[in-house]
């Protein structure tokens, strides 16, 4: 199946207002005029209002780095699905790895997690990755499926088309070490397989699943050209506008 690939920046805990309203123009300048990809900006919460007012009438999409799993009450300096929408916010990243080793995200979290989103009409970014201990224990499949049925297990057939998955091993984030095409390409097609056996062909056929993970100019091409890799997460590269125009040109130039 031709799935159209997504790259997305993550920013993450980066910028200030003025340097983010910046970019984001820089973004919409240097990668509007591809036709063939999908690409997103996902800057902190406190510039979301300003970056989707930025993005308005353009083809790039608002995405937001987190969401409580309830839609509103006393949670103070959570933000909810509900409230991201409001502010044009069209996907959310879930279970990211920073959120579950950093803020102690479990899997239970995180399946409540990629619920909220979908009920509050949002797109989910689901991230799934092992770290440098469990891939040298040979665990890598095993996780990535344990990662996948406790966050979805509760997900109707409509609801997959409204998901994305991106793989992500946690030993190659931010530390400027990527898995090899080889290691990529066999990890998506891990997750591909298990939603296969476990959801439909059909769904599995249709998911886009993503690599990031150090991803920077110099091998998007050759990640992305791997089977079964339909775009890219980019971290630290996305903070430049002329490297994450790089890598979307990438994109388009395997799957023009």
């Amino acid at each position: 199946m031709n799935r159209r690939p997504f790259v997305a920046g993550n920013w993450k805990m980066n910028l200030q207002a003025s340097t983010a309203l910046q970019l984001t123009q820089e973004v919409v300048r240097t990668t509007g005029r591809h036709r063939t990809v999908d690409v997103g900006i996902i800057p902190s919460h406190p510039f979301l209002a300003a970056a989707g007012h930025k993005l308005e009438g353009t083809r790039l999409q608002l995405g937001a780095q987190d969401l409580h799993s309830e839609d509103g009450g006393a949670f103070t300096g959570a933000v909810s699905g509900p409230q991201l929408r409001s502010c044009g916010v069209r996907f959310v990243l879930v279970g990211h790895s920073e959120r579950r080793h950093v803020f102690g995200d479990d899997e239970r979290i995180v399946a409540a997690k990629v619920e909220a989103g979908l009920r509050a009409g949002l797109d989910v970014m689901l991230c799934l990755g092992e770290t440098e201990a469990e891939r040298d224990a040979g665990e890598t499949q095993g996780i990535l499926e344990q990662q996948l049925s406790s966050a979805t297990w509760k997900l109707q057939g409509e609801d997959w088309s409204r998901l994305t998955l991106a793989y992500e091993p946690v030993w190659a984030i931010g530390t400027g070490r990527t898995a090899s095409p080889e290691q990529a390409e066999q990890a998506h097609a891990w997750a591909r397989n298990w939603v296969q056996n476990h959801v439909s062909e059909t769904v599995a056929g249709a998911l886009r699943i993503l690599y990031g993970g150090s991803v920077k100019p110099a091998n998007a091409a050759e990640l992305m050209a791997r089977e079964g890799v339909d775009g890219a997460l980019v971290g630290g590269a996305s903070l430049k506008a002329d490297s994450f125009a790089a890598i979307v040109s990438a994109a388009a130039g395997e799957r023009s």
